[in-house]
């Protein structure tokens, strides 16, 4: 059975203090534009997320994480200490050795994909130490896989985000609600977008720490942030976990291995200790002092020494009655008559709350070819059941299948408020080289109404022209080799034609186009004479040089006909011929006159 998050043990007021006092030194220096609630958790209107900036509940359904913070001390202690004041530091930032290495190559990878992005592994790091302690600890096989699944609580709404199932249980084993899963804590119907192969096994496993760190780098690079700008990193970080406790989490965890680290055993990490969900705290008693959450204080009472017991109840000043007085014409309740619990307002509605279903917004034909970007983009509309516009609801639009075609940045998935109209414009898309028939949905964010599905057809790569890039003669001897290869260019409305699917065929005449069976031919692997070449496909720039041909003994003027997608084709002339003489032309017959 997949193992779950276990109950974490309460850390020492000392370690609670520090971690209150640095999480609001980390919260004072935040940038304009997130909010702080009177329990340091992040504010109402700040766990909206912008447009287009995160999902509605971001990579890990906004998952319960660890909230240890790193110790103050550095850490790069002395070599020689052991036990003291920096061996904490050390502990803490020693990483297993296989997720350090999952990191570093995660971060390598996006510099090649998205090198404007400029993803430090750290973030990863730091991520990865809030979200499971570092595959708790380094437990991993050698492959990367965790050594038992991670599992988070089940998103039941009972204090963390409601997720109903999305994925069958096939992840977290859960058919009712969404779990978070793996090293990096991405929940199913995230995974199901966001996950990439990072080892190279052809899976995509949230619990591989490959696999999970790299997806965690693609989604934290999405939208075009640059991670080197402070205020897209605090975007990106946010999408990921929606949470300000967060975000001053993950940061000082990022500060502090920016700072130093080092590799340590798998499975011989520092193992974090709370958890944002951790509830079992002592409850207060008449006989003692209540204990504080993390960040509160020493739960003892301000101005009162702590363990000292209840307050006693102060005095009542004469002819103040102990309970307020009743408002004058208001009726007293009458003794033993059941009091009427007060009633709690009906929250009022959101736009998201009216929406009754998705319309297409005027969105045509979608046809591109293959590596190309579809002139028209998918506009959904959002209504109410009486067909009214409704503004400021997000529209999630995802890409679907087995497909590379993708929204511009690479990405399958893209989330837009909708407009004054009610309309919302997804992201250009651009055409993958896989052809064929791709489906886009369209979702309501939030909202249980049907989707609505867009059509976009991707056509193959085309030429209309095809040329000689040379003008040399082809002549070789009876048996012998031709000292030039063929090379063509190919292009469409006059520009270079990359990637075009190319046929070249050894024809028996201008006439019929079957392949001859004699005279100039290619060799394939084992050395064999074949006289059509398919599978053929131009560079980026048009060119494609097709491969040595051969002569067998047969003497003349012959064949050789090149044809690309598009219905661009090339005649080209090959004679083979003993040395010093010249091959009557194909077209030429003894019959007709020179004039002829």
């Amino acid at each position: 059975m997949a193992a779950q998050f276990g109950r974490r043990l309460r850390k020492g007021a000392a370690t609670t203090a520090v971690a209150a006092a640095a999480v609001a030194a980390l919260s004072a220096s935040q940038a304009p534009g997130v909010t702080v609630d009177g329990r340091g958790g992040q504010a109402t209107a700040d766990t909206t997320p912008a447009p287009e900036e995160t999902a509605d509940v971001g990579a890990t359904g906004n998952s319960p994480y660890y909230t240890d913070l790193p110790p103050l001390n550095s850490p790069h202690p002395s070599p020689s200490a052991s036990t003291g004041p920096g061996t904490a530091g050390r502990s803490e930032a020693g990483i297993p050795a296989t997720v350090l290495d999952a990191y570093k190559k995660a971060e390598a990878a996006l510099r090649e994909a998205k090198p404007g992005c400029n993803l430090p592994w750290q973030l990863l790091a730091a991520i990865g130490k809030v979200e499971s302690g570092q595959a708790r600890g380094g437990r991993v096989d050698a492959d990367g896989t965790t050594l038992s699944p991670i599992i988070g609580p089940q998103l039941d709404g009972n204090g963390f985000a409601l997720i109903k199932d999305t994925d069958g249980g096939a992840y977290d084993g859960n058919s009712t609600y969404d779990n978070a899963v793996g090293p990096m804590q991405f929940i199913p119907s995230t995974w199901e977008w966001a996950g990439r192969d990072g080892n190279g096994d052809g899976r995509k496993d949230p619990n591989n720490i490959y696999d999970a760190a790299l997806s965690a780098g693609h989604y934290l690079c999405r939208f075009g942030w640059d991670l080197s700008d402070r205020g897209d990193l605090r975007k990106a970080i946010l999408s990921y976990n929606n949470s300000t406790d967060y975000l001053n989490t993950v940061l000082s965890w990022l500060e502090y291995y920016r700072k130093g680290t080092h590799e340590v055993p798998d499975g011989t990490g520092a193992l974090p200790v709370d958890r944002s969900d951790d509830h079992d705290r002592v409850r207060p008693t008449p006989s003692a002092p209540a204990t504080s959450r993390p960040g509160s204080g020493s739960g003892s009472t301000p101005g009162k020494p702590a363990g000292s017991g209840p307050s006693p109840k102060p005095p009542t000043s004469p002819g103040t009655p102990s309970t307020p007085p009743t408002s004058p014409g208001t009726p007293s309740t009458p003794p033993g008559a059941p009091s009427t619990p007060p009633t709690t307002p009906t929250p009022p509605q959101t736009p998201t709350d009216t929406v009754d279903h998705l319309e297409n917004a005027g969105t045509a034909k979608l046809t591109a070819r293959a590596g190309d970007v579809f002139d028209e983009r998918i506009r959904a509309r959002a209504e109410t059941a009486t067909g009214k516009a409704v503004a400021a609801v997000r529209i999630r639009f995802t890409v679907i299948g087995d497909t590379d075609t993708t929204f511009a940045g690479g990405e399958s998935v893209a989330t837009v408020v909708t407009n004054g109209s009610g309309v919302a414009v997804a992201p250009a898309l651009r055409a993958g080289e896989k052809t064929g028939d791709v489906t886009v949905r369209a979702t309501v964010v939030g909202r249980m109404v049907p989707g609505l599905g867009y059509r976009a057809t991707v056509t193959e790569r085309v030429a209309d022209t095809l040329v000689r890039t040379g003008d040399a003669e082809l002549i070789c001897a009876p048996g012998g080799e031709f000292a030039d290869r063929v090379e063509v260019r190919a292009t469409h409305d006059g520009a270079a034609a990359g990637k075009v699917a190319a046929t070249a065929t050894l024809i028996t005449s201008a006439d019929d186009a079957a392949p001859n069976d004699k005279g100039p031919y290619f060799k394939d692997a084992d050395g064999r004479a074949v006289r059509t070449l398919t599978g053929l496909e131009t560079d980026e720039n048009g060119l494609l040089k097709l491969p040595r041909l051969y002569a067998d003994d047969t003497t003349g003027t012959f064949l050789l006909r090149v044809t690309t997608a598009g219905g661009a084709a090339l005649t080209v002339e090959l004679t083979v011929a003993p040395a010093g003489t010249t091959s009557p032309s194909p077209s030429a017959d003894p019959s007709e006159s020179p004039g002829a």
